[in-house]
């Protein structure tokens, strides 16, 4: 994991990068945990090289539930609602560092799976939301290329960017996913 470098970061970034794993307290990338032994849902990438390359071919209190499980016989599929940079009291977190609030995301959606015995490994569908995709997107894709790669997501979920208005002027980003594993775990 070496080969991964950042750009300076702040402090928030790196304690959330740290207390999901992904990095020590200088930064160093440390090694993914272990791909699940569980039985994963099949999944395979679409392709036609006809007309669209992999994508790394390119450059680079509110009334909700914050997921929901649902059985379909052999397959449980779970539905997690958009899911930002707040912690457990229902703040926001990281106001203005983007980078960090996207860290914070992705521990709070890696959460959620834990809870339900799922990982990024059975997530097929993410859809992500930016506050100002002009302005982001770039360090979006960095902190997600190198969390998913960091995971060895492969094939890597189907994925949507969106700009939009967040539900809190201070949020910069928001990923719903969708996860599919066997039944019973």
């Amino acid at each position: 994991m070496s080969e991964l470098v950042f750009p300076p970061m702040s402090q928030a970034e790196l304690d959330e990068m740290m207390r999901i794993g992904f990095a020590d307290r200088s930064g160093q990338v440390l090694a993914p945990p272990p791909k699940p032994s569980l039985p994963l849902v099949e999944r395979k990438a679409m392709t036609n090289p006809n007309v669209l390359n992999e994508a790394y071919h390119y450059a680079r209190p509110s009334s909700f539930s914050r997921g929901l499980r649902v059985d379909l016989g052999a397959v449980s599929m779970l539905l997690i609602s958009g899911t930002a940079s707040i912690d457990e009291n229902g703040r926001s977190l990281y106001v203005g560092d983007f980078r960090a609030q996207l860290w914070r995301t992705y521990r709070n959606i890696s959460e959620l799976l834990h809870a339900e015995g799922a990982t990024w490994h059975d997530v097929v569908r993410t859809s992500c939301y930016l506050r100002d995709i002009e302005r982001d997107y770039k360090d979006f894709n960095e902190v997600r290329t190198a969390f998913f790669t960091w995971l060895g997501l492969n094939p890597l979920p189907a994925s949507t960017g969106i700009q939009a208005r967040l539900c809190r002027e201070e949020l910069l980003v928001e990923i719903e996913a969708i996860a599919m594993l066997p039944n019973g775990r």
